[in-house]
C-alpha cells in the first residue's frame, strides 16, 4: 500500500448539495441551479477565488439538509462558467478538483458554508510496482467493459489509456463508466487509492462480464427468430420502455436527421453530424453519453450556417448615425468611414468578400465612447453586435471552448456568440484586450491571433464542435485603454485608432445634446419639463468631473435629474429649472477646484505636464539642494524610466557647469532631492525629462522659475528635446489650470493642430529642440 501525503488542514468554503448527482476531481460536469441558498453559495465563490464544495445529498427530497442528509465526502472544484437560464436559475459548469471530508455544516440565510479537510492526491513517485500493475488490470477491464457495452466512445477510451496516476484514473472512469449512484458513492467515500482501485477493478470486471453475458445472450435469441420475428420483437420492446419513460428516440433521430437535410453545413462538419446521429441510434436512452451527443447535435443545428445579414454601406448614412450618437471625434469617425468605403468596393467585385485588412483598436481613456461607437458602426452597418470582454481571461478555452472528453465541456466565445448574433457576419467587439492575461492554462493572448488573422480564421476550429467554421466575414473590432500592454504579435494585426479625451467644450456639448436627455428619461421625467442652462452645465464640468471621458458627468447628471424629481413631488410643480446656484445646491460643494499655478516664481518648482490613463494631469516637480556628500534622492512613486530621466539630468547640468557659473565639484559637496508630489499614484515615463533638468538647474543655481510656464518632453545626454505622447491630453489639463505659456518639443508641433482654434489660441506656445532653449524661457534672470 502507497504511503500517502498528509492531509492539508481544514479551509471554510461555500457548499452546494447536489440531488442524483455526483461529481469526481478530474472531471468537468454542468447542471442548474435553483434553490436560494445554492445561488447564493455560487455568488459567495465567484466573489471570492471561484472554489466551492459540491457534495452529494443522500434524501433528495429534503429542501434544506443537515449534516447527517449529506455524504461524507465531496469535492473541491472550481466555477468555470455560470449563466442565467430563466429567471433565478442558474446553470454552472463546474471543474473537480481535489477530494475532502465534510468536518461541519453551517446554515446562514445568505448561502450554505461547510468546514473541509482536503484529501491530497497520490504522487507519481509514491506510485508503487503493485499499483502501477492494478493501474493496467483496471484499464484492461475499462478496454473490455468499452467493447462489451459498445457505449464509450473512441476518444474517452484513448483518453483512459494515457493516465497512469491512480487517483486520475478511478475518478475518470467513476465519472464515464459507473452508473449506480451508491457505486460511485461508495468509490468516491474510499480515501486510500489503492483500495479506490481495486473496488474500481471489481465493479469494471462486474460491468464488462455482464455485459459479455448480455451480449451472449441476445446473439442466441436473435439465432432462434427470422429476421421478421427479430424487428417486430425489437421494435415492441423499444416502444413499450419509451413509452415508461416517457421518451420517444425515434422522433429525436428523425428531427436530427431532417435538420441535417435542412441545414448548409460544409461537407467536414455534414459527415460528422451523420456519424454523431448514427453513434445515437445505437446508444441506450438515458446514459450519460446519450446526453453528450445530444448535446453536441443542438449546438452544431443551432449555429447560423450561411446566414448573412445584408449590409448597409451608405456612407451618408454612416455619417448621419455616427453623428447622431457621438459629439467630436471627427478622425475617428473619419477613420471608419474609410473603412466602410473600401468594404464596399470590395464588395461590390464579389459580394462574398472577406473582411481583409487589419483589426481596428480602439485606444483611450475610459468614459470616451469607444464601446459605443464600435455600436453605433453595427447599427450604420445593419449588423448584428455581439460583444465579448476580455478582462481578467486567463484561459485560452474561453476563447476555443473545451475538448469533447471532458463532461459537460462546452463551446468557446466565438461560436456562442455566433449563435446569440444568429449571424455569421456580426460586428463582434473584443472589449479590453489590454486586460488580457496568461497562467498555466493557457495563454489567451496568444489563442487570439488565430481570430483576428484573416488568412487563418476561414477555417476556424472550436476545440468542441472540431468543425471548420468560416469568420472571414465577421468584423472584429477590439478596444484598449492603453496600447502598450497588448502584446506585440497581436499589436500587429491591428490598426490602432487613438479616441481622445474630451474637451470641457466637447463634454458641454455632449451633456446638452444626448446624457442630460437621456438621464431625465431614465428618471421618469419629461425633458421638456426640466431646464438646465448651459452655465449650470458647465459649473458640473469643471467642479464635479476630473476625467477624460464622461462617464462621471453622467453619473453626476442622473443625480440633478433625481434631486429635480425630488422638487418636483415635494413643491407640486410640474417644471424645474436649474442654474448654477441650484446645481450647487443638489450636488453639494464643488469635488474639485481647477489647478491653479503659483503667484509667484519660485526656485525648484517648476510646473509639469503628464498624461495618464484616464487623461492629462499637471503635476509641480520640486528640487531641493542641501550639503552633503553628492547623494541623489528620488521620491514621488517614480517608474525605472523617470529615475533615469534625473540621472540623465544631472549629468547634463554636471556636463554645462560652467556655462551656468557653478563650481565644478558642486556634485560631490551637496546632496540632491528631487520629488514628484502625490506619492501614492506611480509614475513613469521620459516626458518629465526637460522638468526634472529645469527644476535641477533651478535649485542649484538659485534662480527662480516662471510660475504661468508648463513644460513637458524629453531629454538626452547631450541636451537635446526629443518628442512624447499625448500632446492633446497634456495641453488640456494646462488649459484647465490657466496655464499661459507652454514649453513643447518642436517635432510635436504638428501634433498641436488636433486642438480646437479657442484652445490653441489660448496659449503662447514655444517650440524647442534643446534643453539650453527651454533653460533660458524658464529661468528668471538674476
Amino acid at each position: 500500500m502507497a504511503r500517502m501525503k498528509n492531509m492539508t488542514k481544514p479551509i471554510q468554503l461555500p457548499l452546494m448539495p447536489l440531488r442524483g448527482m455526483i461529481l469526481f476531481p478530474h472531471t468537468t460536469m454542468d447542471f442548474d441551479v435553483g434553490r436560494a441558498l445554492s445561488i447564493k453559495a455560487v455568488e459567495k465563490a465567484m466573489e471570492a477565488d471561484q472554489r466551492i464544495f459540491i457534495i452529494t445529498q443522500k434524501n433528495i427530497d429534503v429542501e434544506t439538509p443537515a449534516l447527517s442528509d449529506l455524504n461524507p465526502v465531496g469535492t473541491i472544484a472550481k466555477i468555470k462558467q455560470v449563466l442565467h437560464v430563466t429567471g433565478s436559475m442558474l446553470r454552472v459548469l463546474v471543474e473537480g478538483e481535489q477530494r475532502a471530508q465534510l468536518q461541519k455544516l453551517e446554515v446562514s440565510d445568505e448561502a450554505w458554508e461547510a468546514v473541509v479537510k482536503p484529501i491530497n492526491a497520490i504522487e507519481t513517485q509514491q506510485i508503487t510496482p503493485e499499483m502501477a500493475a492494478t493501474v493496467r488490470v483496471a484499464q484492461e477491464y475499462f478496454k473490455e467493459f468499452a467493447e462489451s457495452s459498445q457505449r464509450i466512445s473512441p476518444e474517452a477510451l484513448r483518453t483512459i489509456r494515457e493516465v497512469i496516476n491512480p487517483d486520475e484514473l478511478t475518478d475518470v472512469i467513476a465519472g464515464n463508466a459507473i452508473s449506480r449512484l451508491d457505486e460511485k458513492e461508495t468509490l468516491l467515500n474510499i480515501l486510500n487509492p489503492s483500495d479506490r482501485l481495486e473496488a474500481l477493478s471489481i465493479s469494471l470486471m462486474k460491468e464488462a462480464r455482464f455485459a459479455g453475458l448480455e451480449r451472449m445472450v441476445q446473439v442466441r435469441i436473435r439465432m432462434q427468430m427470422d429476421k421478421n420475428q427479430k424487428e417486430y420483437y425489437l421494435r415492441e420492446q423499444m416502444r413499450v420502455i419509451q413509452e415508461e419513460l416517457g421518451e420517444d428516440e425515434d422522433e429525436d433521430l428523425e428531427n436530427y436527421r431532417k435538420s441535417l437535410d435542412k441545414m448548409p453545413l460544409n461537407q467536414e462538419a455534414r459527415e460528422k453530424a451523420e456519424k454523431e446521429i448514427d453513434r445515437l441510434s445505437r446508444m441506450q436512452p438515458g446514459t450519460p453519453e446519450t446526453t453528450v451527443s445530444e448535446n453536441y447535435l443542438d449546438w452544431l443545428f443551432d449555429l447560423p450556417w450561411e446566414k448573412y445579414t445584408k449590409d448597409n454601406l451608405n456612407l451618408n448614412r454612416a455619417r448621419r448615425v455616427l453623428d447622431s450618437e457621438h459629439y467630436g471625434m471627427e478622425q475617428v469617425k473619419e477613420r471608419i468611414v474609410d473603412y466602410l468605403a473600401v468594404l464596399g468596393l470590395r464588395q461590390r467585385a464579389d459580394k462574398g468578400a472577406a473582411m481583409k485588412g487589419p483589426v481596428l483598436c480602439f485606444v483611450g481613456p475610459p468614459g470616451v465612447g469607444k464601446t459605443s461607437i464600435v455600436k453605433a458602426v453595427a447599427k450604420s452597418m445593419g449588423r448584428k453586435f455581439v460583444q465579448m470582454s476580455l478582462g481578467g481571461v486567463r484561459d485560452e478555452s474561453e476563447i476555443f471552448g473545451h475538448r469533447r472528453t471532458y463532461i459537460g465541456a462546452m463551446p468557446g466565445h466565438i461560436i456562442n456568440g455566433l449563435k446569440r448574433a444568429d449571424s455569421m457576419n456580426p460586428v463582434f467587439l473584443f472589449d479590453e484586450i489590454d486586460k488580457m492575461g496568461n497562467d498555466y492554462r493557457g495563454d489567451p493572448a496568444s489563442a487570439m491571433l488565430e481570430v483576428l488573422d484573416s488568412e487563418q480564421n476561414m477555417h476556424f476550429r472550436d476545440h468542441y464542435l472540431d468543425v471548420p467554421m468560416d469568420l472571414s466575414r465577421v468584423m472584429f473590432v477590439t478596444t484598449a485603454n492603453t496600447r502598450g500592454s497588448i502584446p506585440a504579435p497581436l499589436l500587429d494585426r491591428m490598426e490602432i485608432i487613438e479616441v481622445p479625451s474630451y474637451t470641457e467644450e466637447e463634454k458641454l456639448q455632449i451633456a446638452k445634446r444626448h446624457l442630460m436627455k437621456k438621464q431625465l428619461i431614465e428618471n421618469g421625467l419629461d425633458p421638456k419639463n426640466v431646464k438646465v442652462t448651459l452655465d449650470a452645465l458647465r459649473f458640473i464640468i469643471e467642479g464635479y468631473t476630473r476625467e477624460a471621458g464622461v462617464r462621471t458627468l453622467s453619473r453626476m447628471l442622473a443625480k440633478l435629474a433625481r434631486k429635480a424629481a425630488v422638487t418636483m413631488l415635494d413643491d407640486d410643480v410640474e417644471k424645474v429649472s436649474i442654474n448654477r446656484k441650484t446645481a450647487r445646491t443638489y450636488l453639494g460643494a464643488e469635488q474639485f477646484l481647477r489647478d491653479k499655478p503659483k503667484p509667484e516664481p519660485l526656485v525648484g518648482i517648476v510646473n509639469g505636464l503628464a498624461y495618464t490613463e484616464v487623461g492629462g494631469e499637471m503635476l509641480q516637480v520640486e528640487c531641493m539642494v542641501m550639503p552633503g556628500s553628492g547623494k541623489l534622492t528620488l521620491t514621488g512613486s517614480l517608474g525605472d524610466v523617470m529615475k533615469e530621466s534625473a540621472q540623465a539630468a544631472l549629468s547634463w547640468v554636471r556636463a554645462h557647469s560652467k556655462e551656468y557659473n557653478l563650481i565644478e565639484d558642486f556634485h560631490t559637496k551637496q546632496d540632491i532631492h528631487i520629488h514628484v508630489p502625490e506619492s501614492a499614484v506611480p509614475k513613469d515615463g521620459p516626458s518629465a525629462g526637460v522638468t526634472m533638468a529645469t527644476a535641477l538647474l533651478s535649485a542649484i543655481t538659485q534662480r527662480k522659475v516662471r510660475a504661468d510656464l508648463a513644460m513637458t518632453g524629453e531629454i538626452t545626454l547631450g541636451g537635446r528635446v526629443l518628442p512624447i505622447g499625448g500632446v492633446k491630453e497634456k495641453m488640456l489639463a494646462a488649459y484647465r489650470a490657466n496655464i499661459k505659456k507652454l514649453v513643447l518639443p518642436k517635432d510635436n508641433q504638428k501634433d498641436v493642430s488636433e486642438l480646437p482654434q479657442y484652445i490653441r489660441d489660448h496659449f503662447d506656445i514655444e517650440y524647442v529642440d534643446a534643453i539650453t532653449q527651454v533653460a533660458t524661457l524658464a529661468l528668471v534672470e538674476e
